[in-house]
């Protein structure tokens, strides 16, 4: 570990509570834990002491509205989702030490606690506010029960929570042209009570914690959100809601309402930990309450306003609680160029990857890594996972170790040989591979983990290249004695590795070790983080080692293929879920139809209109006359290719003024199934300008 920090006594690391309404996908794992877990395992390797907490987030508006549209009970929802995700978390490798759930009966009561505690010393104010409810449902909207256009950003599917558009938090009240997601109608503002927190009387301590106490260690996303908040002036917030799921409000006045899901789902961080600790025979307070513990909340990037505004200001409230040293929140992570989404099925879930590629755990924690959206969004593909696969896991990692694992068994029957004196080429790898701790420890601890795992393939890659460079294949026919320098020098490499990759890759770590016949992690003589940098030999001579296993497996073109037909069909299946038919209009009258003048037509002009995307300007012979048509099909046609081009034109629509152009009628489109726009033509057979439409 870097000796630069002074070293706390405890770390209590958190992972985001994800939500029970659906699996984890590659951009939950992306975001928070691949690189939470990576923090951790380094953490347990350098001998600290470490608290690694999480748990299911059953509280949400999202599990009632699954509960709603799959038509079962809440509880059905998070009992099925929170099994699917506490045991894909446990294959996957995610070393928690506690994965918890916020229904659990010990969450419930510190939560409880938690707000009973802000109520008697006076935290909370409590207002009559006017907020949306849906008469049909005869429902208040909180959160993601209400959908309408960002106030911010335009955005015309942000939620009452917040935009996923561009990050911002809302109240259900700011949404311009709201409507229900339950019904569907648009909300009236009806009257009730609710408590606030009042986050403008944190305004003084936030400016002096975060844009004075973190400007320079803070991630630059995470300070600048907070600080852009901090500037426009803190307002209170909501922390009950009108719902009947969730925790009840344990004060008078509070029946037929819960805590808000973002009050009490960072309360799960402590209730999660108080049940380890019970579990452990530990004391839990040390880990929350002792300022020699770092904490560090793991989080992606929407979630910056609950961790470093809301929820610090609510452990300030309380008094008791120490505060996160850093909140490294991730940037989000695109599939094959489209934003991932649970209600559409464009993702990659775990639980189906762990199926699909069993024992390759290691390869998406990998990819993950090494494309990580610590700074900006970034985009997942199967073939950068192929790519990413073949040719540095298995053509760099994986071929040195096979070749360093063979010749030894080859030369010297898996038996580490005595070394010679050494080159002035091993004295130079040998130090090389000493200063990798310190810098593999200095990109982890700066959480610059993509960083970090390139560090270690580079270690890999110094192996290959004093290997191809020594040549023990051609020298063990001229000098066997300098060839047992070269395997024992390499077998150390070997040993580095096993050490230093297993936060990014530990089945690969295990398997290795197993291999090289090395002590597993956490058992008595096995070899730790420091001891690379520290030690002279890593693997001593004369220690036996085991026959060569193939670490990893190259990925066919064919198993990439399936991957993407799947993902093909997925959007084909959203595309036609899209496709609905609009309902059939008010019944109008026969004479109301008659009224209707259809006639024939012959594009004869077309021009695009200056400074318009969608608009065509169309000279259109209808029989009658020459007339001028204003057109929105810009986008689905370009003017020289419906010249000439037979239309049925409604010629007696009364004109209207577009951007200064008299439009003197309506030529009548449809979409086709694919959604493209098509003419609906007449007969062109002996049908002439002018002929009438019956």
């Amino acid at each position: 570990m870097s000796q630069n920090l002074k070293q706390p006594a405890r770390y209590t690391i958190t992972a985001a509570l994800p939500y029970t309404n659906g699996p984890i996908h590659i951009g939950h794992l992306a975001g928070v834990y691949v690189p939470a877990d990576i923090y951790a395992r380094y953490l347990r390797l350098n001998g600290n002491d470490v608290a690694f907490v999480c748990g299911s987030d059953e509280h949400g508006v999202a599990i009632s509205m699954k509960a709603k549209k799959e038509g079962v009970s809440p509880q059905n929802i998070i009992d099925k989702y929170h099994g699917i995700i506490k045991q894909s978390f446990q294959d996957f490798g995610i070393t928690f030490n506690n994965y918890s759930r916020t229904s659990a009966e010990v969450h419930h009561k510190t939560a409880s606690d938690f707000f009973v505690k802000l109520y008697e010393q006076g935290d909370f104010i409590e207002e009559t506010t006017e907020q949306l409810y849906d008469e049909e449902a005869k429902q208040f909207l909180a959160d993601r029960f209400v959908i309408g256009t960002c106030p911010k950003c335009g955005h015309e599917e942000a939620y009452g929570d917040q935009c996923e558009n561009c990050g911002s938090t809302l109240n259900a009240t700011d949404l311009i042209n709201p409507k229900s997601t339950i019904s569907g109608a648009v909300p009236s503002l009806k009257e009730t009570k609710h408590w606030f927190l009042p986050l403008d009387r944190y305004e003084d301590f936030l400016k002096t914690w975060i844009l004075e106490g973190h400007k320079n260690d803070w991630k630059p996303n995470v300070y600048g959100q907070c600080k852009s908040w901090i500037d426009d002036g803190l307002k209170p917030r909501a922390v009950t809601r009108d719902l009947d799921w969730g925790i009840p409000v344990p004060v008078e006045g509070g029946e037929g309402k819960v805590l808000y899901v973002w009050f009490d789902a960072p309360i799960g961080y402590i209730s999660s930990t108080k049940e380890w600790a019970a579990r452990e025979g530990k004391d839990w307070e040390p880990y929350w309450k002792s300022k020699d513990t770092k904490m560090v909340h793991f989080i992606g990037k929407d979630n910056i306003v609950f961790h470093c505004i809301i929820f610090p200001s609510m452990l300030k409230a309380h008094g008791d609680f120490i505060l996160p040293e850093n909140v490294p929140a991730n940037e989000f992570l695109n599939l094959e160029g489209n934003k991932l989404s649970t209600s559409k099925n464009w993702a990659v879930w775990l639980h189906e990857y762990l199926e699909e590629f069993p024992n390759m755990q290691d390869v998406l924690r990998y990819t993950l890594t090494a494309n990580a959206p610590e700074t900006k969004d970034n985009d997942f593909t199967w073939k950068d996972f192929q790519a990413r696969n073949n040719n540095e896991l298995v053509a760099i990692y994986g071929n040195f170790i096979n070749r360093v694992v063979v010749l030894t068994n080859k030369y010297y029957n898996g038996i580490v040989p005595t070394p010679g004196s050494y080159s002035l080429v091993d004295k130079e790898t040998l130090a090389e591979l000493k200063k990798y701790p310190e810098i593999i420890s200095s990109s982890i601890e700066r959480y610059r983990f993509r960083e970090a795992g390139q560090e270690v393939m580079n270690l890999a890659r110094l192996g290959n290249k004093y290997l191809a460079d020594e040549e023990p294949w051609k020298v063990i026919k001229q000098d066997e004695e300098r060839v047992k320098t070269i395997m024992f020098v390499a077998l150390q490499i070997g040993s580095a590795l096993a050490v230093l990759s297993e936060p990014f890759l530990p089945f690969t770590a295990a398997k290795l070790k197993k291999i090289l016949n090395i002590t597993q992690s956490g058992s008595e003589g096995s070899l730790e983080w420091k001891d690379i940098s520290e030690k002279e030999i890593l693997l001593p001579a004369e220690h036996q080692i085991n026959e060569a296993e193939l670490l990893f497996s190259k990925v066919e073109d064919e198993t990439i293929q399936a991957q993407l037909d799947k993902l093909e069909a997925t959007k084909k299946e959203n595309e036609n879920m899209n496709k609905e038919v609009d309902p059939q209009k008010d019944t109008i009258t026969f004479d109301d139809f008659t009224k209707l003048d259809m006639r024939v037509g012959t594009i004869i002009e077309a021009e695009k209109m200056p400074k318009a995307k969608k608009l065509l300007v169309l000279k259109v012979d209808t029989g009658l006359d020459i007339r001028t048509i204003v057109s929105g099909i810009a986008e689905s046609f370009s003017p020289q290719d419906i010249i000439g081009k037979k239309v049925t034109v409604l010629v007696n629509l009364a004109p209207r003024a577009l951007r200064g152009v008299d439009s003197e009628g309506m030529i009548l489109m449809t979409e086709n199934a694919d959604g493209k726009l098509v003419f609906i033509n007449p007969d062109e057979d002996g049908v002439g300008n002018g002929e009438t439409i019956n």
